[in-house]
């Protein structure tokens, strides 16, 4: 079955955020109340996998050792079957 995936990527709580730093600030310059942002990243992948489980565990993994650095990143994903 083929799958489709979207990644989520961001720092975890406690990691300086130059990018979202300087998004708040330039949101705040423009007259907005912003208490904080933070940037992330987002990853399209299309891939095939015997059934949903199996896609989920791939999937898991190509986060931990491709996608992501666990030291420092969270994330998350949403797949569908297409």
């Amino acid at each position: 079955m083929k799958y489709n995936a979207k990644v989520y990527v961001s720092l975890k709580k406690g990691y300086s955020d130059p990018e979202g730093e300087t998004a708040a600030n330039a949101l705040r310059g423009l007259g907005y109340t912003v208490d904080d942002v933070r940037a992330s990243k987002a990853y399209e992948v299309s891939f095939q996998a015997e059934d949903r489980e199996t896609a989920e565990a791939v999937l898991d993994e190509m986060c931990r050792r491709l996608l992501t650095n666990p030291t420092k990143d969270d994330y998350s994903f949403e797949i569908r079957e297409v």
